[in-house]
């Protein structure tokens, strides 16, 4: 990178920097911790929207998901339009519920529907998996970025990339996350697409996109499908058609719908209207990020790159591929996505630990200030702890399975918990408290067990086995007293305009589906 480009990237970050500093001082009076955790409720559908998808891509997409696009094909990218399907379910049969109930947390909502046990076992899986997995996850794959442009040492990368993040997160809170994240991912989309351009141009000779689309799909038309079949050694990662309609959907269902840095976004939201809005405008942009995050990827091996593992796919393409002037603006795209979603993270971490387990465990009388304090500070430990796993990565082949299957092996019980939770108001406490503390030795037995078997497949499964252990207690277990959500008629009504355009996806997908097929 020349002078110019890291000309763009300082820009980008004071930019960043200065915008979350200014929205949080335009405020009147004290923040409060309503304010810092939640936007006081005052985000409009756009910046739901963005803050949703600036959450959800990060480097595990930018870097890890083109590497699996290097490795597997655009069949990886089942998991971005898959995704976009559930930000609709998720907005018409989640948020009524949530919003209704007046939820800000997911433990919240576990100690609402069942009891305080519950909720403080998931509120510390929750911060585990946050710091142990999403945190030094983000932060690896980033230093790698940063290792390959500007030859800095993974160790001071991932230092970088945390200070980087914690200058404005901490300090301003979700109104301030939010707000910057617009700008976050118009770098993200802008960037990304122009990577894009470039490198399927390259494909074709410089002879253009449409040309260079051709090129690879006579050159390597095995990557062009959205079912990966055996003996491919991929198939353990996406099992054939059963990737389509099996395990993804549970992992989907728990990342958009009870995943507190996704759904908190939609917490924010003005009203109701306002947070389906956004989260349908999330599906929409859903259904171009694999041309952002896929794609190039499957360039990198259509130009042969010269990597020594698919996750360096994406970094390859930046050194060899974008051109002078414009490797700035590019790399600014891939930073935004990283500290987007690393700030995300941190922010729904403290809120959990502050909201769940600091105020009614350890001061039950914390003052608001407290409470915003108790945050900021939880934010510093929690990327601290982040950095310290975050250089032990350097083994990953694909990062992005490696999160998703790690993932795996707490999604499938929360799942079942809040589905049945949800929608049986039989569902009993003492049930979801023994299916809460299954969840984890039933995945991790499926997947030493019978190793064989894709992480999907045993998501789907190890799903089913704890909703029916939640059953079969409920049903044959200690009677107890009703606590079941009410559904009144009418409550997952949305508007004639929501339903039109949540057609037009599907009709997308379908269509994407069978052409790729």
């Amino acid at each position: 990178m020349v002078f110019i480009d890291k000309l763009i990237f300082v820009l980008y970050g004071i930019t960043i920097i200065a915008i979350g500093n200014w929205v949080a001082r335009s405020k009147t009076g004290k923040t409060d911790s309503k304010d810092y955790f939640f936007a006081n409720k005052t985000l409009p559908w756009y910046l739901v929207g963005t803050s949703i998808i600036a959450a959800n891509i990060s480097a595990e997409q930018f870097i890890g998901m083109s590497g699996s696009g290097y490795a597997m094909g655009l069949a990886i990218a089942t998991y971005e339009w898959i995704g976009a399907l559930i930000l609709i379910i998720v907005a018409k049969y989640f948020l009524p519920v949530f919003i209704r109930k007046n939820i800000f947390t997911m433990p919240q909502f576990l100690a609402l529907r069942y009891d305080n046990r519950i909720k403080t076992i998931l509120a510390v899986f929750w911060l585990a998996l946050f710091v142990f997995v999403n945190l030094s996850s983000i932060l690896y794959l980033g230093a790698i970025t940063l290792r390959s442009i500007f030859d800095i040492p993974m160790l001071y990368g991932i230092i970088g990339l945390a200070v980087f993040s914690l200058l404005y997160t901490v300090v301003n809170g979700l109104k301030a996350i939010a707000s910057t994240d617009i700008v976050q991912v118009l770098f993200l989309f802008v960037g990304g697409l122009i990577t894009t351009f470039l490198a399927v141009n390259r494909v074709g000779n410089d002879t253009g996109v449409i040309n260079g689309f051709q090129a690879m799909f006579e050159q390597i038309p095995d990557k062009f499908h959205m079912i990966v079949r055996r003996p491919d050694e991929n198939f353990i990662y996406l099992p054939g058609v059963r990737a389509i309609f099996g395990g993804i959907w549970i992992a989907a269902i728990y990342y958009f719908g009870a995943n507190q840095y996704i759904i908190q976004k939609a917490f924010g939201a003005k009203s109701l209207k306002e947070a389906q809005k956004g989260m349908l405008f999330a599906g929409f942009l859903k259904l171009i990020l694999p041309f952002v995050v896929v794609i190039p990827g499957i360039v990198a091996f259509a130009l042969n790159a010269d990597i020594t593992k698919p996750d360096e796919a994406y970094p390859w393409l930046l050194e060899n591929i974008v051109p002078t002037g414009i490797k700035g603006l590019i790399f600014a795209a891939l930073i935004a996505a990283i500290v987007s979603s690393f700030s995300a993270i941190i922010n729904s971490a403290s809120t959990i630990f502050t909201m769940d387990l600091y105020k009614p465990y350890f001061n039950t009388k914390a003052t608001d200030k407290k409470m915003v304090f108790v945050g900021r500070l939880s934010s510093v430990v929690f990327v601290f702890l982040s950095v310290l796993v975050a250089g032990s990565l350097g083994n990953l082949e694909q990062a992005f399975q490696f999160i998703q299957e790690y993932t795996g092996m707490v999604s499938p019980g929360i799942t079942a918990i809040f589905v049945l939770g949800m929608y049986w108001k039989k569902t009993t406490s003492t049930a979801a408290f023994w299916g809460t503390i299954l969840s984890i030795p039933v995945s991790a037995g499926l997947k030493y067990l019978f190793p064989e078997i894709p992480f999907l497949d045993q998501m789907l499964i190890s799903f089913f086995l704890v909703a029916g252990i939640i059953i079969a207690i409920s049903l044959f277990g200690p009677r107890e007293s009703g606590k079941g959500i009410e559904l009144p008629a009418g409550l997952f009504k949305t508007e004639k305009s929501f339903n039109i355009l949540s057609i037009i996806i599907i009709m997308v997908l379908a269509g994407i589906y069978t052409i790729f097929w």
